[in-house]
């Protein structure tokens, strides 16, 4: 047994050993509290520790499974030794043990072996001679451990560089014998070891002089396993043995003698060198680092001359200049930090050289620039770029070599080396080597390489973009960079070099004179395109020093012969604006420079680009604002062609002018045809040709804009075509004249095109192309020339077929230009109309027919147009269409039809791409209006193209699909506001605009007949309009789910209703209208238009009610029939709104104005709502319908209206399952609708109820066509009889006044019926009967709808059919609730017959009036007399045989008003004091919950009587298995506390007191509610323990904390309050913590033990440990043994430190004895087996 001093002593080995045992344990848990336990009281006592660990370990791995942890226990306690407790014997032990494990298995970073190499290292720790003599003695050549414990002996140097330091001659003399037979697999490890003993030797060497530790010795052994690393080791085929040798020679050159460094060198160069061959980022590091410290060690010694000459250097510099490469590649990588180091090791490598041959290096790496081999002229230049600044005055003579070198580079295509070579030439300009011409030409070589573009030589798709960026395209230009040395692409070559020109340029002053004005010359050459951004932001920085000298700036300009002319800079800055989305902001830094040069243009243009420049700017100045204008492009284009214009203007000089058109001529050497630049260009072109005379000047070059346009690009095409426009403006025969010989030279015949498409596509397409620019070409040439001319020029082109020449094309396109030009002759024919040369287009319908044939798909000749081409064309198409329709002659209606047949199919195409789209029927919309206004030929005829029209938009309006319905409405908007301006306001019948001679004459009949009017002059009449049908397809629209539909609507009603008022009635109209108060109407919704422009967010029914309002005032009686006529289209609506809106308006229409129908009109409109109803698909749309039907009967003759309905229901009896019709059976819908009318709800309720009451309700009769074969009279009587119940159903349901009235008459019997039959109805249910419970439930769901208790229908409509006993009682008890909160007038007279039913037989009657009254009496203040009947009848009922009737008359009891309660407290108590025993769990649950009810409002008097005993039974249910009834009785224990302060206070805080540890345990139980419950409670209990430290404790952090840690906190909080200040109570809380140890709960057993050793650690009282220590010890043990919980096993180790390390005075000393620890360990070994 363990030694002893006192009798109070734990048994501290015990424990400890058991601790050490549990570190074997399977849970990670338990392992992880152990092992922190034993590190704790490892502080306290480590020998004991340490003894217990020496005791399980003699058996090792095979004894102990988990040793690992074993090992770090010991580490711990080792290095918590003090000096006086270091017994190198007891240590020598531990050694032992670890070295065993160790040599015990040929495993090599195993877990538990790294985990006994800490032990070692823990012991070198206090006895380094000990730990290196036991690892000594494994260091033979033969055995298996040798480099785990060479590895040891690397973590001791890293660990403890000043101790072991001293003891590495002892190392090196045992390890140098063994170092020859290490095998390839090994040898790593010694290598890194090697490398940590120097290193720890130079951590030694900073705080004490290195010769105190390295003697000769040492340096000899040094030397001597430097030659083996380096000859044997080094030259091993495996890498990763070369790579750690290298590594740790790297270490060793700085510590073995000169000498031995000296003749190592032709062998230890070439090894690290040859590391380099491998492909592996981390052997180059290596090898780099090492051949630092070698460079640093050979030549930069103190104690000697260098040992390298630099001869013998170039090798290694040779091999680093590659190395450069491949460290770049990876530097600019952030995944590959190795790369980084290794790049910066080798720039090191270089000085290091540098400094000291720095003539040397500079030729060297000047050599290695002439080679021209890329990695080593990269890596030559890096280092260059990386030595110049730090060499530069050992370089300064070397200025010349240096220049001429980096000339010779410049012709270099590999990028990494321009990129190289750029860098370098900042640097050298940073260093003002970059003077004269020599300056110039680094220079552009910046720009050059500016303009250098993301392509590679093989990709194709990519020189287009290539192109559209700089305007040209070289196929030759750097084809090698695909050739990526170092990772570089052509934009980091670019931005390298964008950004070095840049800071030379800003930063360098004396760059300025190289600099400027030799940029200028950079701008023309195509080859410097792509840079012409940088260089006009250079030049822009030159400019800025010389703003205020502008004569500076001419002098400049002619002082050099060789720079570009004013108008070559002017014509190349000004294609180049082309892009207003370039790159690097490029129309901005041309802008400015433009600006800048002012001064070497013409002085007119000075002031004009002041004014004009800054313009410009702002508008491209923000690119993603820019962007959101589609037309963006076209803007641009069109402000930088009048900018020329405007500019030329300015200077009227003729010579200028053709000096800058030859400039613009020059300029498509420039670019290629396919360059989108060509397309500004010819425009610029076009436009300056329009301000020269000289006619020849002009041929010649539209001879040239056309030989060098690309007409196959659409771009291209559409500017060469604008340019022939704008010169067309001035010389339109010429232009005229070219284009014919363009058109005569393609081909003579149809007939070859039919042939080449059977032979060479390509020629097809160039036709295509040839065609479809000159169809612009011709279209602009008519738009932009004078419209005195080109009448005679449009009629030869149309009148002599020349155009069909041009409509043969195919591609997408072709066709689009083709389209335009037709378009742009028409708009041209239109323009000269305006200028008063009117003349009818030839041919028009023609042409509309070949662009309605261009739009259509054509895939006859294989060409598909894509989607989004097809779009486009067809847009193009509708906007020429609608060019030519406005033409003169009027259009026929063959034609019209034809137009409206192609074109109205578009309003249904998907909203997608929505701006193509909406563009498209934007054009439509136009072209339907400009066909009304001129096909028709009086008002009478537009009338009817107008209604033609709209009827073939109807579907569109009433469209499924939103934007078909909004566009569709929009055209009709549209259309009507045409219409109303053609026939009413703006023109007059002959086509006069405005006021008219004519519309007076007709304003003086507007009355009156129009016989005597010639027919031009005849106007629409309101009957031609046909509004009431018209109304009715726009009112249903102004509830749409659209605000847009709607809005649109209401203005199209208030339209249509304007244009009526405005129009003559007919000669047999009967129109009776109240002028004065229709157009108050009218007003009004002019108002309700007005309001919706404002603010759409208006409430839509709202708008929609006083737009009926309006429109039921508006209507003439004729107009009233025909729209109630036409309803049923509209109140089948496809939108489930709008359809509503049409049954709304119909509904209102009746109610205003139904006392004007005659007979006819009510049958032909209850025909209507009826075909409605049978139509309608969705149940609230049918019964509005419905609802409008009542209403007709309401406000009509109803005997009509009842013989139609009547009729139809008959029908569907006989003939029909009226139970299966889909949809519902719309008679039904009618019982429901006259079932909330005065005059028909009662006789109808008299016929059902006869019905009833001579039929019981649940028979399980079979309803017609399932089983019934009854036939003659007995079929008609179950027809009858099936429609009764339906009748009775829609009796309830329709929620009339006069039925609501009968049924609520009766409705206490009725609901106490359907109430008590529900138990029954799940009592069949239960047994499979099905049909009883779903009959009784549609009556129930009927008789709420009746009533109006829609909440009584959502319960049962929740439960239906459920069968659960828990589900039907508690539906009964909410639909009891719902009654008591809606009617409560009716619950006394349910409630007594519900009390009265308590006394019959059946249980399930019995358990439903319980459900029912335990309800009700929550709302019993004015049962009077009634209250006392019930209380007796529920408390009689306790004691009923059904345990639901027993809980339930409980509940009722409690449910009671608190003032009734409190009345009947004592009575209520003492049921629930009997129920609380009660054998049944729901029962007991019901009465503890019911207890902290009556506990609110209670009285002390009531309370007191029986405080103890609740107390008694509420602890009794405190250790319930049911956690609800656990919670609860936590939870009502707290609130009977409240009366704990009156006579029997100190009873009742006794047991508190006694309860106390039970609700501490639980405060963290595993059910929520309970951990709720208990916090709840000791908060109401805290005042009874009379402790301020209780109150202080409920409100901390680690009390409200779910976290475990704080609960063990807080635990020790409650141990130290009870050690402090509850000392006469802590036996009795400690045997019930003890007692707690065997709870049922895992959890509540680890509180228990947590809890009671916290108590006993933390008590003062002698008697504590006395009795309950060893008790509490052994308790700890066996737990700690045998529990199948992993959180009791884990809780008790660390309860076990606390007793530990509370009682370390006791047993600081003790060690564990021989004897018995043999005793002990052979126990404890049972354990862990058992």
């Amino acid at each position: 047994m363990a030694s002893s001093s006192s009798g109070n002593s734990v048994p501290a080995p015990e424990a400890v050993q058991v601790l050490i045992s549990s570190l074997a344990d399977d849970s990670l848990v338990v392992r992880e509290a152990s092992a922190a336990t034993l590190k704790d009281i490892a502080s306290v006592n480590p020998l004991l520790v340490l003894d217990c660990c020496w005791t399980v370990s003699r058996g090792g791995r095979r004894r102990f499974g988990k040793i690992a942890g074993l090992f770090r226990v010991m580490s711990v306690a080792i290095r918590a030794l003090d000096k006086a407790d270091v017994d190198p014997l007891y240590l020598a032990k531990f050694a032992k043990v670890a070295s065993a494990e160790i040599i015990s298995t040929k495993e090599l970073n195993a877990d538990w072996q790294k985990a006994a190499s800490g032990v070692l290292v823990a012991l070198g720790l206090h006895l380094p001679d000990l730990m290196m003599e036991e690892i000594f003695l494994h260091l033979s050549g033969t055995n298996s451990a040798l480099p785990a414990m060479v590895q040891i002996l690397a973590d001791f140097a890293s660990s403890d560089a000043i101790q072991f330091t001293p003891r590495l001659k002892g190392v090196l003399t045992r390890v140098l014998p063994i170092l020859g037979n290490v095998k390839d697999i090994h040898r790593p490890i010694f290598a890194n070891a090697f490398k940590s003993w120097c290193q720890a030797c130079w951590q030694y060497g900073v705080d004490f002089p290195m010769h105190t530790a390295i003697d000769g010795d040492v340096m000899s052994f040094l030397n001597s396993a430097f030659e083996l690393l380096l000859r044997v080791w080094a030259t091993s085929r495996d890498l990763k043995v070369r790579v750690s040798t290298v590594e740790a020679l790297g270490q060793m050159v700085g510590l073995v003698t000169r000498t031995q460094l000296k003749s190592a060198l032709p062998r230890l160069v070439p090894t690290i060198l040859e590391l380099y061959k491998k492909d592996q980022e981390v052997a180059a590091f290596v090898a780099t680092c090492s051949l630092h410290n070698l460079l640093n060690a050979s030549l930069l010694s103190e104690s000697g001359p260098p040992l390298l000459d630099f001869e013998d250097l170039t090798v290694i510099l040779s091999t680093l200049l590659p190395v450069v490469c491949i460290s770049n590649d990876n530097k600019q990588q952030s995944d590959f930090p190795v790369g980084l180091k290794t790049y910066n090791e080798v720039q090191h490598c270089f000085l290091t050289v540098g400094q000291v041959y720095p003539e040397d290096i500079f030729a060297f790496l000047l050599y290695k620039c002439r080679l021209k081999e890329d990695p080593l002229t990269f890596g030559a230049l890096s280092v260059l770029k990386h030595l110049l600044p730090r060499l530069s005055e050992s370089w300064h003579a070397k200025r010349p070599l240096l220049v001429e070198a980096v000339k010779s580079l410049l012709e270099e295509r590999d990028l990494a080396v321009c990129k190289a070579l750029s860098e370098l030439i900042v640097v050298m300009a940073s260093h003002c080597y970059l003077v004269g011409p020599v300056g110039e030409l680094f220079v552009e070589y910046l720009v050059r390489h500016c303009a250098v573009t993301d392509l590679n030589g093989s990709d194709n798709d990519s020189s287009k973009d290539f192109v559209k960026s700089t305007g040209s395209f070289n196929p030759f230009m750097y084809k090698k960079s695909e050739v990526k040395i170092g990772g570089v692409s052509p934009t980091d070559l670019r931005d390298t070099c964008e950004k070095g020109l840049l800071l030379i340029t800003v930063t360098i002053p004396e760059m300025e004179h190289v600099l400027w004005p030799f940029l200028l010359k950079m701008i023309i050459p195509r080859v410097y395109t792509g840079a012409v951004a940088t260089v006009c932001r250079c030049i822009s920085e030159l400019c800025k020093h010389k703003n205020t000298q502008s004569d500076i700036i001419v002098s400049d300009f002619k002082a050099r012969a060789d720079l570009p002319i004013p108008e070559d800079l002017f014509a190349r800055l000004v294609v180049l604006l082309h892009n207003p989305l370039a790159r690097e902001q490029l129309v901005t830094h041309i802008l400015a420079v433009l600006n800048q040069l002012a001064p070497l243009f013409p002085k007119n243009m000075i002031l004009f680009w002041q004014d004009e420049i800054p313009k410009m700017k702002a508008y491209v100045s923000d690119p993603e604002d820019l962007k959101q204008d589609p037309l963006y492009q076209e803007t641009w284009d069109d402000m930088v062609v009048n900018f020329v214009a405007e500019s030329l203007d300015v200077i009227q000089d003729p010579g200028w002018a053709i000096s800058l058109g030859n400039s613009f001529a020059k300029q498509y050497e420039i670019y290629s045809p396919e360059d989108e630049h060509s397309s500004l260009l010819h425009r610029c072109l076009g436009i300056l040709l329009q301000k020269i005379h000289d006619r020849s000047y002009v041929h010649a070059k539209i001879d040239l804009m056309y030989t060098q346009a690309n007409i196959a690009l659409p771009v291209n095409r559409l500017g060469l075509a604008k340019a022939m426009g704008l010169v067309a403006a001035s010389h339109l025969d010429t232009v005229l004249d070219k284009l014919k010989d363009i058109l005569d030279n393609v081909g003579d015949s149809f007939f070859k095109r039919i042939l080449s498409f059977f032979s060479d596509r390509a020629k097809m397409e160039e036709s295509d192309d040839i065609h479809a620019a000159l169809a612009l070409m011709y279209g602009y040439a008519a738009k932009y020339a004078p419209s005195t001319v080109i009448e005679a020029r449009i009629d030869a082109l149309v009148g002599t077929n020349m155009l069909s020449r041009l409509l043969n094309v195919r591609h997408p396109t072709a066709k689009q230009a083709v389209i335009t030009a037709i378009d742009l002759l028409g708009q041209a024919v239109i323009g000269a109309a305006e200028s008063g040369t009117s003349f009818p287009l030839k041919k028009r319908d023609v042409l509309l027919d070949y662009i309605l044939t261009l739009m259509g798909r054509d895939e006859e000749d294989g060409i598909s147009d894509s989607n989004l081409d097809l779009l486009n064309t067809q847009c193009l198409a509708l906007s020429a269409c609608t060019t030519l329709v406005s033409v003169e002659p009027k259009l026929t209606i063959e034609t019209r039809n034809h137009v409206l047949k192609a074109t109205l199919g578009f309003f249904g195409l998907p909203d997608d791409p929505p701006d193509v789209i909406n563009g498209l029927i934007h054009n439509l919309t136009t072209l339907l209006c400009a066909i009304l206004v001129t096909s028709g030929e009086d008002g009478r005829s537009r009338a009817e193209q107008l209604l033609h029209i709209l009827k073939q938009i109807d579907p569109y309006v009433s469209s499924s699909v939103e934007y078909q319905r909004k566009r569709g409405c929009l055209a009709a908007y549209e259309m009507l506001q045409k219409f109303r301006t053609i026939c009413v306001s703006g023109y007059c019948a002959l086509g006069c605009q405005g006021s008219c001679t004519h519309n007076k004459r007709i304003d003086r009949v507007m009355n009156n007949n129009f016989s005597n009017l010639p027919s031009a002059f005849i106007s629409p009449s309101r009957d031609a309009l046909c509004l009431g049908e018209r109304i009715m397809v726009y009112l249903s629209r102004c509830a749409d789910t659209n605000p847009e539909v709607r809005k649109i609507s209401v203005q199209i009603l208030d339209l249509v209703f304007n244009i009526s008022l405005s129009l003559p009635k007919s000669a047999n109209s009967s129109i009776d209208l109240d002028i004065e108060l229709c157009y108050g109407a009218l007003s009004a919704l002019e108002d309700v238009v007005a309001i919706l422009r404002r603010d759409a967010s208006l409430d839509p029914s709202e708008v929609f009610n006083r737009v009926v309002s309006s429109v039921c005032i508006l209507f003439t009686k004729d107009e009233l029939v025909a729209a109630l006529c036409s309803s049923s289209s509209a109140i089948c609506d496809k939108v489930r709104q709008s359809a509503e809106g049409a049954i709304q308006a119909v509904d209102e229409f009746i109610t205003k104005r139904g006392r004007e129908l005659n007979d006819t009109d009510i049958a032909r409109t209850t025909q209507s709502l009826l075909s409605a109803t049978n139509h309608v698909i969705e149940k609230y749309l049918r019964q509005e319908t419905l609802n409008a039907i009542s209403a007709l009967a309401e406000n009509t003759t109803s005997r009509i209206v009842f013989d139609e309905v009547l009729a139809a229901a008959e029908k569907d009896i006989a003939t029909k399952d009226v139970s299966r019709l889909r949809g519902g059976w719309p008679v039904q819908d009618v019982f429901h609708a006259f079932s909330q009318h005065t005059v028909l709800s009662h006789s109808f309720l008299e016929h059902i109820i006869s019905i009833l009451n001579e039929r019981p309700i649940f028979q399980g009769d079979s309803v017609k066509g399932e089983t019934s074969n009854n036939v003659g009279e007995s079929s008609v009587e179950d027809n009858v009889l099936h429609a009764a119940m339906i009748a009775l159903t829609a009796f309830f349901r329709g929620g009339a006044r006069v039925g609501k009235k009968s049924a609520e008459q009766t409705y206490g019997a009725v609901f106490a019926t359907l109430v008590l039959h529900l138990g029954n109805c799940h009592s069949l249910a239960n047994s499979g009967q099905q049909e009883p419970l779903r009959a009784l439930l549609v009556a129930f769901n009927a008789f709420c709808e009746c009533v109006g208790d829609l909440e009584m229908g959502k319960i049962l409509a929740r439960d239906r059919e459920q069968n659960e006993e828990e589900t039907w009682i508690g539906l009964i008890g909410d639909l009891a609730w719902c009654i008591s909160i809606k009617r409560p007038k009716e619950v006394p007279i349910i409630s007594l017959i519900l009390c009265k039913s308590l006394d019959r037989p059946s249980r399930y009657l019995r358990e439903a009036a319980a459900a029912a009254l335990s309800e009700f009496v929550r709302f019993s203040e004015s049962f009077g007399p009634l209250l006392e009947q019930l209380v007796e009848g529920l408390t009689r009922h306790v004691s009923d045989d059904s345990p639901n009737v027993r809980r339930l008359c409980l509940r009722g009891l409690v449910q009671m008003p608190p003032v009734l309660v409190i009345q009947y407290t004592i009575q209520i108590l003492s049921v629930i004091v009997a129920l609380l025993d009660d054998p049944n769990e729901s029962v007991q649950l019901t009465a503890v919950s019911c207890l902290q009810k009556v506990l609110g409002s209670a009285s002390t008097e009531a309370v007191e009587p029986i405080l103890f005993n609740l107390s008694v039974r509420l602890r009794n249910l405190q250790v319930c298995m049911n956690a609800k009834i656990r919670a609860n009785a936590f939870a009502a224990f707290g609130a009977i506390s409240t009366y704990g302060f009156g006579p029997q206070h100190d009873a009742f805080r006794e047991q508190v007191l006694a309860a106390f540890p039970r609700l501490v345990l639980h405060l963290h139980d595993d059910d929520l509610g309970v951990r709720r419950a208990c916090r709840n409670t000791f908060k109401r209990i805290a005042p009874l323990m009379e402790l301020d430290s209780v109150v202080a404790l409920a409100n901390t952090h680690r009390f409200s904390s779910d976290h475990r840690g704080d609960y063990k906190d807080f635990l020790r909080d409650i141990a130290k309050l009870f050690t402090q200040h509850m000392s006469s109570r802590i036996d009795t809380y400690m045997a019930s913590l003890i007692q707690a140890f065997e709870a049922p709960w895992p959890v509540i057993q680890a509180n228990a033990i947590y809890l009671c050793s916290s108590i006993i650690a933390l008590s003062s009282v002698q008697h504590i440990s006395t009795l309950y220590l060893r008790q509490v010890f052994g308790m700890l043990i066996g737990k700690i043994n045998r529990s199948p919980d992993a959180i009791v096993r884990a809780t008790g180790s660390l309860a076990l430190g606390l007793l530990l390390k509370s009682t370390n005075s006791s047993w600081k000393s003790t060690r564990l004895d021989a004897p018995d620890s043999h005793l002990v360990g052979r126990e404890t070994e049972f354990s862990w087996r058992s």
